[in-house]
């Protein structure tokens, strides 16, 4: 870590101490990058110099039909916020740039225009408030933000307190001094800041199921190490696939399998703004898209409506953010034949590490670990568990966490390992079965309880559509099995129903984890990402 193209170095004087990193694997060519990387580079300039800038890269809905824009016109579209960004806005190499916007065009174009020029992005999700807002922008001390013109309002309340937020751009908009107005004054063609390939290309919040919300720091080259793991061994990606789905592009799920994946591949994406599960069906079917990235919820809701209309074109089907029930998984394929590519990835790492092709699926499993990656299950002490033994998880590979100062740093690297907080076990095969968030194994008289497990016996049951299971204080064992349920159309809560659900839980799984309480609620709290906020359901 020498050479540095950042001018403004908070971002590398801020990174843990070397002792505190976990170890790095590079252990494959794809993974031999340069020591002097702009991964914006990489994924789009790379294909209008090879003479494909005529190629979709973006799909957009415009009055109702599908719109393209060309790697080419992409290109100088980023080009020109670069200019902006150097040139109006005074940006150094290094500054952290805040972007908010919903997944559309111009959050793109940004994306790519800050990295370009050097900058350092600090995405938000759409729907974050302003004291959200405030604990990113101070955390990474933001100077500048990007923002849709249609978000301003919470960004607005936030600055006050934002002591390094200087400069608010809106774009999305033909007023005068939005980001619109002024990339028409710019010319096409930009330099792209010489980054080297450990500088920091983006700070990654935590999605915030358990609380506050973690900067996760990642560098030029861990960019292009999730395209050529995950999207290289599991996805295969060509470039005549047109990916599509829900996760937000300040999310890395959404970054990856939106924008990243797709443009490492010479491939295209359709970015919808926002989507319910029928909504996501059409925009499949409106787009052709033959690639979609969802979170469960999603699988499980769209199954009847894709049984009923179809799924167009579509080929693959990933799911990830969260436990993936084999229940849905089965309801997906029984619907539309296609089997669901499940992976579990982390924001502290970039994306998903362990996953398996369809062809290689195992009843229960998550996957085995990807090239580029090594995993393993260890006890409380580090050491390696036997097979089918439940344990905490351990991965190493080319991407690891790295806090932005941050004290629980010392928590996620142990002994040069990620641990992401996921109990698991592994059989004798290297597929890996998930179990539960470690601070989410139920301890009932004795019992180890995943909730997951009990989450998936649930949802096989007819009335469920929705469901939450978590631990409570209980004085004789204590803690108690208690399950939150959201009941399908045409289902009444009441006593009756609750012993039908024990009961069932009882005849599939063992007794002794079946929900000794059971509470009917309207919808479950999740994150702008899908996850299941479980902490909140343990507050009541």
């Amino acid at each position: 870590m020498s050479y540095t193209a950042h001018r403004d170095t908070f971002a590398r004087d801020h990174l843990p101490p070397r002792e505190q990193w976990p170890e790095l694997i590079f252990d494959r060519p794809e993974l031999h990058y340069p020591e002097r990387l702009n991964c914006a580079a990489e994924l789009l300039d790379f294909w209008v110099a090879r003479g494909q800038g005529d190629r979709p890269a973006l799909w957009s809905p415009v009055e109702g039909k599908p719109q393209a824009v060309s790697y080419r016109e992409l290109l100088e579209w980023a080009n020109r916020i670069a200019r902006v960004l150097t040139e109006d806005l005074g940006l150094t190499p290094g500054n952290r740039v805040l972007l908010r916007g919903p997944n559309n065009p111009w959050m793109a174009a940004c994306w790519f225009g800050i990295v370009k020029a050097g900058g350092i992005v600090v995405a938000t999700m759409p729907l974050l408030r302003a004291k959200e807002i405030t604990q990113i922008a101070t955390k990474a001390r933001t100077t500048i933000a990007l923002c849709d013109a249609r978000l301003l309002e919470e960004l607005e309340l936030a600055q006050p307190a934002c002591p390094d937020l200087q400069r608010i751009v809106a774009f999305g908009s033909d007023a005068a001094g939005t980001l619109d107005r002024r990339c028409q004054e710019k010319p096409a063609d930009f330099t792209n800041v010489d980054t080297a390939t450990d500088d920091v290309a983006l700070i990654a919040f935590t999605s915030g199921t358990t609380g506050q919300p973690k900067g996760t720091m990642h560098f030029h080259r861990d960019v292009l190490a999730m395209c050529d793991c995950f999207p290289r061994s599991v996805l295969k990606p060509t470039a005549e696939d047109i990916f599509c789905g829900t996760p937000p592009l300040a999310f890395t799920f959404g970054l990856g399998g939106l924008l990243c994946f797709p443009l490492r591949f010479g491939a295209s994406v359709a970015l919808v703004e926002k989507l319910l599960p029928e909504t996501l069906l059409q925009t499949i079917r409106d787009f052709g898209a033959t690639i979609c990235f969802t979170a469960p919820t999603f699988w499980r809701l769209m199954a009847p409506l894709a049984k009923q209309s179809g799924v167009g074109r579509l080929k693959k089907c990933v799911s990830a953010g969260e436990a993936l029930p084999d229940a849905t998984r089965q309801l997906w394929k029984e619907a539309t034949g296609i089997e669901i590519i499940d992976g579990i990835g982390a924001t502290e790492m970039i994306h998903i590490f362990i996953s398996s092709p369809p062809e290689d699926v195992r009843r229960g499993a998550i996957g085995r670990v990807i090239p580029g990656y090594q995993a393993r299950i260890v006890d409380d002490a580090g050491k390696p568990l036997p097979p089918g033994t439940v344990g905490k998880l351990a991965v190493q590979g080319p991407t690891g966490c790295r806090y932005l100062a941050d004290e629980r740093q010392k928590n996620y690297v142990q002994n040069g390992w990620n641990l992401t907080g996921d109990a698991f076990s592994m059989d004798a095969d290297g597929y890996f079965f998930y179990q539960a968030r470690t601070d989410d194994l139920i301890i009932s008289a004795g019992y180890n309880i995943a909730g997951p497990e009990v989450e998936g016996c649930l949802l096989e049951h007819p009335a469920v559509a929705e469901c939450g299971v978590v631990g409570v204080p209980d004085e004789e064992r204590g803690q108690i099995v208690k399950a939150f349920v959201v009941l399908r159309p045409g289902y009444t809560a009441s006593e009756v129903l609750v012993k039908e659900l024990q009961d069932y839980v009882k005849q599939h799984i063992a007794p002794y984890k079946y929900p000794r309480a059971i509470e009917f609620l309207d919808s479950l709290p999740r994150t702008e990402t899908g996850k299941l906020q479980r902490f909140r359901l343990r507050q009541g």
